[in-house]
């Protein structure tokens, strides 16, 4: 069910193909790309195999259990609680969001094979407090993940993604009026008065070899009573931060993914540098780096972006451990919790070469 390539048909794909990001047989990149793509430097097989230092932790990472904390009232309105990768059970002006929700052992097609997480997630599906929507920003399977979705369908709780993505959750056993899909600059508003709007992303999507860009990819803002979030989902850099800055913020705080980047991927990813970048294109909210400290994707030490994001800017950083339910006015200064950690490198292997290897290719 999660390796099959599906295509969209009848209202859907007539809703796609208005869009003013699909061109021919699928979606496309609108907004040039801020870096160039180093394309003399991909990454080898050599290098899969053999020069993978420190790509995964040698232990765990610490995390803490969550449920206590979430049944304390949210002081401020606004309460975040890292999961994992993409993953944060955001609490806004008094409405739950999830977003890109991934429990699964791997992010891959496969049960046996592929990049597999450092440790569990803090917490299982069935613990969540009540959910109000869970959000998806595309359908690769670091964001998109088949048994998860399983999982949360038993809560009725409601899907918020990008065009085209409801085919997956669809075939998955969502029912229909359960999810809604947005275009760029599209907002929907749950009945407790929460509302979310897709925004640009300079991205792609794919599952199989045969759906390439058959979806669309987007980052969102959320917007209640009080408050104002900004999630990237992934992305490179692009003058659409800027643009989404000026029409959507001002934002109390900004998810932005960190990790799984190369100088081959500048044009889909962002790595630590250009997210700083695209924080402050953005112009506002403190910063809660996502999409890093969960999988094996990328050349680069697996601490690396915190690394570089500490020592470039620790003033408005938010960097909690797994599970530590934080509300980000009342967070003072980071602690480099994962230091102990990445001091002890680990070297990588030919299996691990091959995991990764499983992974669609980059744009």
């Amino acid at each position: 069910m999660a390796l099959f390539a599906r295509h969209a048909n009848g209202l859907r794909l007539e809703r796609m193909q208005a869009s003013a990001q699909y061109a021919g047989e699928g979606f496309v990149n609108t907004y040039p790309a801020s870096t160039r793509r180093a394309v003399d430097d991909k990454p080898s097989l050599v290098d899969f195999i053999f020069r993978g230092e420190g790509r995964t932790p040698s232990r765990p990472l610490p995390s803490l259990d969550p449920r206590a904390a979430w049944t304390r009232p949210v002081d401020t309105g606004l309460r975040t609680t890292w999961l994992g990768h993409s993953t944060v059970l955001l609490e806004i002006d008094g409405v739950r969001v999830l977003t890109d929700p991934v429990w699964g052992e791997r992010a891959s097609p496969f049960s046996f094979m592929g990049p597999k997480r450092f440790q569990p997630v803090p917490v299982d599906i069935a613990a969540l407090p009540p959910l109000d929507a869970v959000l998806i920003s595309h359908d690769h399977y670091d964001h998109l993940d088949y048994p998860s979705i399983r999982e949360l369908t038993k809560l009725q709780v409601p899907f918020i993604t990008s065009l085209g993505v409801g085919v997956h959750l669809e075939a998955w056993g969502v029912p229909a009026e359960r999810i809604v899909e947005l275009d760029w600059w599209e907002s929907h508003t749950l009945p407790r008065g929460l509302t979310l709007t897709a925004a640009p992303s300079h991205h792609f999507s794919g599952r199989s070899l045969h759906d390439r860009n058959a979806t669309l990819w987007s980052s969102f803002v959320l917007r209640g009573e009080r408050h104002s979030v900004f999630f990237s989902g992934d992305t490179g850099l692009s003058p659409h931060f800027s643009e989404i800055g000026q029409r959507l913020g001002p934002f109390d705080l900004v998810m932005i993914e960190v990790g799984a980047f190369h100088p081959s991927w500048g044009s889909v990813h962002l790595g630590p540098d250009n997210a700083i970048s695209a924080w402050r294109q953005l112009g506002s909210g403190r910063f809660l780096p996502v999409h890093w400290g969960t999988f094996n994707l990328a050349m680069h030490p697996w601490a690396e972006p915190a690394e570089v994001l500490l020592a470039r800017v620790p003033e408005g950083l938010v960097m909690p451990r797994l599970g530590e339910v934080i509300e980000p006015t009342r967070f003072e200064s980071v602690e480099p919790w994962w230091r102990e950690i990445s001091a002890q490198r680990s070297k990588g292997c030919a299996r691990q070469a091959a995991e990764f290897l499983v992974l669609p290719a980059k744009d």
